[in-house]
């Protein structure tokens, strides 16, 4: 952050370069897992209940605040360090859900007249902003890069065993994983249901939706309950950057720690506001392309520029040339995704339904 001000014309203006795009993925991330783990939950119970269960279900909005109560009691765990177990769970249970999802589709088969054309009838052509929107929803699939410099700044560190080693290490192998998650998931969903995936819920409420009766419940309450623990994990890691920036706060205006009571009040409306942000607009989902374009510079521009600064290459040479230019490149080509998100959601008419969960 730091060495990023100085690049900047003040530190004000930088700290909102690198805070703003960290602080709303996080916290657009944390309104997207309400809005998933609620309406999972109520699909779980559904399962549970069974197809002549009398039980009357809650409604969406109920649903989303037994989630968020949860998360709330899960949140007052105080750092990153004390969330390592949740974050494993979390990992776990996001490799059993995709894996269940995927395996089920490929082993049903294709759908009877599965269609691949393009949703729009008049596009005789893939849309340039189409491919930029489906770049930026690919990056917000791999969020996550918010959370490499604090997560890297909780580890012990020395000049003989710097923390970027295995910090480097964990990155290659936690990416590794998210992608033979996602990708056979993509794949075989765009295989098996093509057109036909749900606008919202994408590949599990397909799972639903297309074999609820040739699929074993037991199956599909053991994808349902992975999908509720891993948006609970989830939920503490995105949210820790917000906990520590509004916490932080308080320490630099009374230079002590923030107390107990006041880090879970801290906490808790955090959590709840996010509640309410689900409640309000449920349809977040539905612009994943805008937020991981807006997101991009933390991962494909700040770091560039803060080598420069940091290591000072020989001005011109070649460190220095492709740094810049990448850090170049990547603010492009962030302003290209957010405005083709922007596109996309105007273009096909993003369904608002706000105070309306479903």
């Amino acid at each position: 952050m730091q060495s990023f001000s100085s690049i900047c014309s003040g530190e004000k203006l930088a700290q909102f370069l690198a805070l703003f795009p960290i602080l709303y993925l996080s916290g657009g991330t944390c309104v997207a897992l309400i809005v998933l783990g609620g309406s999972t939950a109520k699909m779980f119970f559904q399962i549970v209940c069974g197809p002549t269960c009398t039980v009357k279900s809650l409604t969406p909005a109920e649903w989303y605040l037994v989630f968020t109560v949860v998360a709330s009691i899960l949140s007052q765990l105080p750092n990153l360090n004390s969330i390592a177990g949740v974050s494993l769970v979390g990992a776990i249970s996001a490799i059993g859900y995709s894996t269940l999802i995927w395996v089920v589709s490929l082993d049903k088969g294709k759908l009877p007249n599965v269609s691949y054309d393009p949703l729009k009838a008049d596009k005789q052509y893939i849309h340039f902003f189409d491919v930029l929107n489906a770049l930026g929803m690919i990056a917000f699939a791999f969020r996550g890069h918010n959370l490499i410099l604090e997560i890297q700044a909780t580890m012990p560190s020395s000049e003989k065993h710097p923390s970027r080693v295995p910090m480097w290490r964990g990155v290659q192998i936690s990416y590794t994983l998210i992608a033979m998650c996602l990708f056979p998931l993509a794949i075989v969903g765009y295989w098996a249901y093509g057109q036909k995936i749900p606008p919202q819920g994408g590949m599990f409420v397909a799972l639903f939706n297309f074999h609820a009766q040739d699929t074993s419940q037991f199956i599909l309450g053991l994808a349902s309950l992975f999908v509720i623990v891993n948006a609970l994990s989830s939920f503490q890691i995105y949210g820790m950057p917000m906990f520590d920036e509004m916490e932080s706060h308080y320490t630099r205006r009374f230079k002590k720690p923030a107390p107990w009571w006041l880090r879970a009040i801290v906490r808790c409306m955090f959590t709840y506001g996010c509640y309410f942000m689900a409640v309000a607009i449920p349809f977040l989902g539905s612009v994943a392309g805008l937020l991981g374009g807006i997101s991009l510079p933390v991962t494909l521009a700040y770091p560039c520029f803060m080598w420069i600064k940091m290591k000072k290459p020989k001005k011109y040479g070649i460190s220095w040339g492709v740094n810049w230019v990448l850090g170049v490149v990547g603010m492009i080509l962030s302003v290209m995704l957010t405005a083709a998100g922007l596109y996309v959601v105007i273009d096909t008419g993003i369904k608002v339904s706000f105070f309306k969960p479903q």
